[in-house]
């Protein structure tokens, strides 16, 4: 078994605050429990509710490390009980719960995906996050298949930068909306079918004159608040809503006979705090469907920048200040 340290360099602050709380510490190398494995982390993806934990507004889930970060890529260096030792030496990415942001990192062997030759470890360490994500929600929840038209709410994230590559993979006529002419124009080239710039136009009658006023099958939405009435709007029959994140607040007033009369779903989930069990299993159906595309070279995140693992304050900075485009990566 490869030999590891017992301290490592992580990001994991005393109290919340701004980026600047983000500064490198010693903590102990975490032991993988079991089933578990422990990564040597080469890259970790940088997400949105990393940014609210920092802030003291997402506590981690019970049982979850304080340190942020809820994706890596690296190398398997050892294992819990009940998993193969031959596992260690694989290249793999994973969901965690927590505990990204470090040079080592404990991940349930379910929730581990290979890595193969098509992509590098920093491209793989950009995935887990926001494929489940949109896997779970837009294909599962929503049940979008081949044909349907969806409308995704902030095309250019790491969020809506996925779901333009999966809708693509899959068939579906894609419609995003994004804050700029600018970031309009990268949503286009990524292979969205349609971008509106939500500061100049509303994207309720644009969606009208796109479908023909027939409306969408899906929303994707990780904005809430008063969008939700609004989606509602754009949704054809039958259609469905899902929301992932309350950008805008967290409460809404809608119509419910336009819910009545279209006959419409409307849903949303958190991945965070579900079991290990649920997210074992939206794995095994990501490497099974998903993850061909990614061996053949056809499915990769859109990296906006990457940023040593000591400078996760600048990461953050950058994420808040909203100018990416796809997704931001700390480099150990």
């Amino acid at each position: 078994m490869p030999v590891h340290p017992d301290t490592m360099i992580a990001i994991d602050p005393a109290a919340p605050g701004g980026p600047e709380v983000l500064q490198p510490a010693t903590r102990p190398v975490p032991q993988p429990g079991t089933g578990d494995v422990l990564i040597k982390v080469a890259a970790a993806g940088v997400n949105r509710p990393d940014v609210l934990q920092r802030r003291g507004m997402y506590p981690p889930p019970p049982g979850a490390p304080s340190i942020p970060g809820l994706e890596v890529a690296g190398e398997i260096i050892a294992v819990g009980e009940g998993v193969e030792p031959g596992r260690i030496g694989q290249r793999v990415c994973a969901l965690v719960a927590g505990g990204g942001y470090a040079e080592y990192c404990v991940a349930p062997l379910g929730q581990c995906l290979p890595v193969p030759d098509a992509i590098t470890l920093i491209e793989a360490a950009a995935m887990p996050e926001t494929l489940f994500t949109v896997w779970t929600n837009l294909f599962e929840r929503a049940y979008a298949v081949e044909g349907d038209t969806v409308l995704v709410h902030g095309g250019t994230s790491g969020i809506g930068t996925m779901a333009i590559a999966l809708g693509k993979l899959f068939g579906l006529t894609v419609i995003v909306t994004c804050g700029s002419n600018d970031k309009c124009a990268r949503a286009l080239e990524l292979g969205a079918d349609h971008a509106i710039n939500y500061a100049t136009q509303d994207f309720v009658s644009e969606v009208q004159a796109i479908t023909s006023s027939k409306g969408v099958q899906v929303v994707l939405d990780m904005v809430g608040g008063d969008y939700l009435p609004r989606n509602v709007q754009c949704l054809a029959e039958d259609g469905r809503n899902v929301t992932i994140a309350v950008q805008r607040g967290i409460s809404a007033e809608i119509n419910i006979a336009m819910i009545m009369m279209k006959r419409l779903t409307l849903t949303g989930s958190t991945l965070r705090a579900r079991p290990v069990a649920f997210k074992t299993l939206v794995a095994e159906e990501i490497q099974r469907v998903v993850w061909p595309h990614v061996e053949a070279g056809k499915l990769k995140p859109v990296i906006d920048r990457t940023f040593p693992l000591a400078e996760a304050a600048a990461a953050h900075a950058r994420m808040e200040g909203g100018d990416h485009v796809g997704k931001i990566v700390l480099v150990i």
